[in-house]
């Protein structure tokens, strides 16, 4: 049986116990604020981020990895007998899946192999978790690439954002002009349709509201949810956390419901109190 080392980035969203425990190698995004750069994950936190963005007034600029630390990974595991997976931050929110496309073309398929997730945060996480699955019960390159880019139109990622002021200096999502949230006290929905962030719906008042129509969706879903894992992925909305878990065990059966953090490139653009329930469909249906 090959071996077979599964790379992603940070924006996945996992927890450092879950890449250690699928054997998963992640490596950093950058972000630049008041002049200075960090590695997200290594140098700063979320937590960290809007201290940063409170102290000096500005929203932090995000970049992608950059090609000689795709380089110096794929080496490393090639020169180890591995092959070599990657999948990160989908081709419509980073530079970074284009890089790594890039430097994969200089390998051979057998050896480097790239996937467009089309996602982000631990709608990442989840398509790297069944790629670890696959490759665990013994799956060869070839089938875990086929098998995972299957699931990429099942991931289900919705959020709720709690100030659009991040979202919309981030440019990612249309509709989110900031007296849009303002004024009309808007908890907008977000939603990755394929492979770009929507605002899906714009529920009004209290911030409980937004966090019943992620429910909503959950139970729309909830006999074709995938029984592996459901992921409640945040930026500083702990207390949201247990509300959601709770709710969650009502609707769905699942071997585990995750809480993850958002990262601080995710945090970047997303902003303090977001929260969302990911997952990922059994099957599509019309």
């Amino acid at each position: 049986m090959n071996k077979i080392k599964i790379i992603t980035d940070y924006t996945a969203d996992l927890t450092p116990e879950i890449y250690k425990r699928f054997d998963i190698d992640a490596i950093p995004l950058y972000l630049t604020i008041a002049g200075k750069t960090y590695k997200d994950h290594v140098d700063i936190t979320s937590q960290e981020l809007y201290r940063l963005v409170d102290e000096f007034k500005e929203l932090p600029r995000t970049s992608a990895v950059n090609p000689v630390v795709f380089i110096e990974i794929f080496n490393k595991w090639l020169d180890l007998g591995y092959q070599v997976l990657y999948m990160g931050l989908g081709s419509g929110f980073s530079a970074t899946y284009q890089t790594a496309r890039l430097v994969a073309s200089e390998y051979s398929p057998n050896q480097v192999r790239v996937i467009d997730s089309q996602n982000l945060s631990s709608g990442v996480g989840l398509l790297v978790l069944k790629a670890a699955k696959f490759r665990d019960q013994g799956d060869d390159l070839d089938t875990i690439v086929r098998k995972v880019k299957a699931l990429i139109p099942l991931v289900r990622t919705q959020f709720s954002i709690n100030t659009l002021s991040y979202l919309h200096k981030g440019g990612r999502c249309s509709g989110t002009a900031r007296i849009f949230g303002t004024l009309l006290k808007v908890k907008p929905i977000i939603r990755v349709i394929d492979g770009e962030m929507v605002v899906a719906k714009k529920p009004r008042g209290k911030y409980q509201v937004a966090l019943q129509v992620l429910l909503d969706y959950l139970n729309h879903d909830k006999d074709n949810v995938d029984p592996d894992n459901i992921m409640i992925t945040h930026s500083l909305a702990d207390e949201d956390v247990v509300f959601l878990r709770q709710e969650i065990k009502k609707i769905v059966k699942v071997d585990n419901i995750l809480e993850t953090k958002a990262s601080a490139v995710i945090s970047a653009h997303c902003g303090p109190r977001t929260i969302g329930i990911l997952y990922i469909l059994k099957e599509k249906k019309a």
